[in-house]
């Protein structure tokens, strides 16, 4: 009895002793808060555009109206979703590409070129912050911008838009609207392929490159100038016989006659879509020309834009990579479709299968 008296004893002094230990612990933590301080984000800041104006813009850009069909391409890349408006309505060839809630965006009209002109009432009622305007300088840009900001009342701004140069306009639009990582794969994209169409320009040399005519117009008798905004492309990558005194600044070209193409006589010819290509191989005055006697003339690509210009936009880097390949297949070796591929995922958010590929191109490889 004694003993087990004894193991009851030192049982409860050890439970004791635990549970002192345990109330101890208890007791003996402390608890700590860290307090983060933050910084407010300025409603506004200061953006410095092409022209070298400083506008004060908003910090927080979620709504954005365009001046132009060139500012539409460019900025679909970046943005869908913060666009309130196009200002021309989706070609038909957009439809099979698109998610229905961007091909049916409401038309806001163009600030340059057209028939119209940007409409402004409609602007306001969408809510948007700013106007973007993207493309190259015009004779009074400053003024008109300026004039168009005060009558809405929000920021307008220019960047610029040049094939060269559609990274840093890229760069500049990330700032712009607060998306510098989206912005910095869409401008590598265009840094890559400039570069690259560069190196095949400069591997073919002066006198390897095509003698070519880029012709527009239903009776293909318009071309696209030498030296002018839309024939980037084409002279980079040909000897452009349209040699003329004052370069149109429009997308119809300068109007020449059948005569004169005859004395240029090009080896290539390039139609654009809408043009005379389907029926000019039965043409007899057409047919003394060296592009159309040796089967070297085709249409250029269309869909959702014409991938030459018109309007001369972003998309003229698919033309680039269809083109280099067409005129110097030797040099430019790659997978058109798979460049193509990867163009429309990043610019057009959508995937292009290799049927609608071959469709886009069925005029664009040679007879």
């Amino acid at each position: 009895m004694k003993s087990k008296l004894l193991a009851c004893i030192v049982v409860a002094s050890l439970i004791m002793t635990m549970a002192v230990g345990c109330t101890t612990k208890t007791t003996s933590t402390t608890t700590t808060t860290t307090t983060v301080s933050t910084t407010p984000q300025p409603a506004t800041f200061v953006f410095t555009d092409s022209l070298g104006r400083k506008v004060t813009v908003p910090t927080n850009i979620t709504k954005v109206a365009l001046s132009g069909p060139l500012a539409q391409i460019v900025l679909f890349a970046i943005c869908p979703d913060k666009i309130v408006g196009v200002s021309s309505k989706w070609d038909a060839s957009a439809a099979q590409f698109l998610d229905p809630k961007y091909y049916n965006l409401p038309n806001l009209g163009q600030l340059y070129g057209g028939s119209g002109t940007l409409n402004l009432e409609q602007i306001a009622a969408t809510g948007a912050q700013i106007v973007i305007d993207v493309g190259e300088i015009k004779a009074n840009m400053t003024t008109d911008l300026d004039n168009l900001q005060k009558q809405l009342g929000i920021p307008v701004v220019h960047i610029d838009g040049y094939t060269a140069t559609m990274g840093n306009c890229y760069r500049m639009l990330g700032d712009l609207l607060g998306m510098q990582k989206e912005a910095a794969v869409l401008a590598q994209y265009c840094d890559k392929i400039y570069a690259d169409t560069l190196s095949i320009s400069n591997r073919v040399g002066a006198s390897g490159k095509a003698n070519l005519l880029y012709v527009v117009g239903t009776t293909g008798l318009n071309v696209i100038a030498k030296g002018s905004y839309h024939a980037e492309v084409i002279d980079l990558l040909s000897n452009n016989l349209a040699v003329i005194n004052n370069p149109s600044s429009s997308g119809n070209g300068n109007p020449v006659t059948l005569e004169q193409i005859m004395l240029w006589n090009p080896s290539v010819i390039i139609f654009s879509s809408g043009s005379i290509y389907s029926t000019v191989g039965t043409n007899k005055d057409w047919a003394t020309i060296d592009a159309i006697k040796n089967g070297k003339y085709y249409e250029a690509p269309y869909g959702p834009y014409n991938w030459m210009g018109f309007p001369p936009s972003v998309q003229r880097y698919l033309g680039m990579v269809w083109m280099a390949q067409l005129l110097y297949p030797n040099v430019a070796q790659y997978d058109v479709y798979a460049k193509v591929s990867e163009y429309f995922k990043l610019f057009y958010h959508c995937n292009i299968t290799q049927a609608q590929y071959n469709t886009l191109v069925a005029n664009s490889l040679g007879k």
